[in-house]
């Protein structure tokens, strides 16, 4: 495999070829993928142990909702930049750091003897997950091709869906086992040997690169792109206490500072300097802008609608939060599965495999808030399972091949960067559906009995279905348009009529 070594944006970037590929890639990409599940996972395992959390640090309302918050918020702000740190200083080193990183601020929260060292030890987990978060994708362009790397994606995808949806069953278990004054603390600890095991694997799996040489960090860049992602989420990830309706104004702000920040990188490129996020990936690679969008819409719905089931499995059906999690436990098996066999498809369908996995998706949740607005009480939860099934099999033919299809022309000297600004719009997404779905859930419910959960339900899936209407609607036209690329292979770079310095 060629080394990482290419000064001034030129392309050799380990790309292994059939006869070139690297031995150990799967054991490494299983490295990777155990990672990625711990930092996902605990964007929401947590929720169901804030109230245990609250009574043992006698914490009030606010400081107890920055768990949950500084953790999503840190890991949003630093993703592209630490992408794009990885395609500089080499993925493995910065991968292996986030992970140590990783492990011990987890097991910081589990020892935290009070509410503001726990939520210091958050963000500062957060920073770690939005360190590590990117290396995956990026890892996964570096060293696989072809199909592999669509099987490749698939296993990406399927612990991506995975682990949004299990994380209310994961954090139920626990506390059930752990049971008594400071069992929430095992929801922290339980990262720290499966983080040692992957770190240790990590050492000696991951691929070594000599970093890229003569690369700058664009730093204005990272101010305008940090703050304007800062302004964005707060008001989100503060939407419980208010924080829509006393900061508003900051998506506003937000707003501005991200057309600034794209109008400074258009400047940086056109005087061909070393932009964090290059313009081109937007404008000049086929298919990124796409599928940046359809991630973005659907994490909107994806993430908001489990907050929804969860206030009505506990609070309308008086279900525990294990129980709670595992009523919705068919759609994490659907997606799992499915997820893993469209890695092998999504280089012989393409695009047309997220528009079926997309429809599917919308008929699973609408069947089963169907379902759960009229069936009988008792009945309605097992009547749902053939319907959230669906949806979770349509998620997984969403996920990875959207994912893969978008990432796929990206070079590979870009792929941090590029998997970062990806991921980033995920978690914008699932910012604004887990702040407003639950509002629209509790605006429906109003004062009104089990009666009237049934109908908020009802109404708050269905507002977040439609986010998933217009991801459908755009990768309908991503395949009408441009039905001759799915299924080619995966070229390694961007079109090299421009050779200059930090340019693709």
């Amino acid at each position: 495999m060629r080394a990482e070594t290419g000064p001034q944006g030129d392309d050799r970037v380990s790309r292994p070829t059939a006869d070139e590929a690297d031995p150990r890639r799967w054991g490494a990409l299983w490295v990777t993928l155990v990672a990625g599940f711990m930092s996902l996972l605990d964007v929401t395992i947590v929720a169901v142990a804030l109230p245990s959390m609250q009574r043992d640090l006698h914490a009030a309302a606010p400081a107890i909702q920055w768990v949950v918050s500084g953790y999503a918020l840190s890991f949003a702000l630093v993703l592209v930049t630490a992408g794009r740190i990885g395609d500089t200083f080499g993925r493995r080193r910065i991968f292996l750091i986030a992970l140590a990183g990783f492990v011990v601020c987890s097991a910081c929260a589990g020892a935290a003897p009070s509410i503001v060292l726990l939520v210091v030890a958050r963000v500062a987990q957060g920073v770690c997950a939005g360190c590590l978060a990117p290396q995956n994708s990026a890892l996964i362009q570096q060293l696989f091709r072809g199909a592999e790397r669509g099987r490749a994606f698939g296993l990406f995808g399927a612990t991506v869906g995975v682990s949004s949806a299990v994380g209310p069953v994961v954090g139920g278990l626990i506390l059930a086992l752990a049971d008594g004054p400071g069992g929430w603390r095992w929801i922290f600890y339980v990262n720290v040997p499966v983080g040692v095991v992957a770190l240790v694997l990590g050492l000696r799996l991951l691929p070594r690169t000599a970093p890229a040489g003569g690369q700058r960090l664009d730093l204005p860049g990272v101010a305008l792109l940090g703050a304007g992602v800062l302004a964005l989420m707060l008001p989100l990830v503060l939407a419980e206490p208010g924080g829509l309706r006393r900061m508003w104004w900051l998506f506003l702000v937000g707003a501005a500072l991200l057309l600034a920040f794209a109008r400074w990188e258009r400047r940086v490129a056109a005087r061909h300097g070393q932009p964090l996020l290059d313009p081109r990936l937007a404008t000049s690679t086929g298919g990124y802008a796409t599928g940046a969008a359809i991630a973005t819409l659907y994490f909107v719905g994806f993430s908001g609608v489990w907050l929804v089931f969860a206030l009505f499995f506990q609070n309308g059906l008086d279900y525990s939060p294990l129980e709670s999690g595992l009523a919705v436990t068919p759609f994490a098996i659907g997606s799992a599965v499915a997820a893993a066999v469209a890695g092998r498809l999504v280089e012989r369908l393409g695009r047309l495999l997220t528009v079926c996995g997309l429809a599917a998706v919308v008929l699973g949740l609408g069947g089963a808030v169907a379902v759960l607005r009229w069936a009988p009480g008792d009945l309605a939860v097992w009547l749902q399972t053939p319907a959230l099934l669906i949806g979770g099999l349509g998620s997984g033919c969403v996920i990875s091949p959207n994912v893969t299809m978008t990432l796929r022309d990206v070079p590979v000297r870009m792929a941090g960067a590029a998997g970062g600004a990806l991921q980033t719009g995920q978690r914008l997404g699932a910012a604004v559906g887990t702040a407003a779905l639950p509002g629209l859930f509790h605006l429906a419910l109003g004062d009104g009995g089990q009666a009237h959960y049934r109908s908020a339900v009802a109404f708050a899936v269905g507002c977040g279905v439609l986010p998933m209407l217009c991801a459908f609607a755009l990768a309908v036209r991503d395949w009408l348009r441009d039905p001759e690329r799915d299924g080619r292979d995966c070229p390694d770079e961007i079109s090299h009529s421009h050779t200059h310095a930090g340019q693709p």
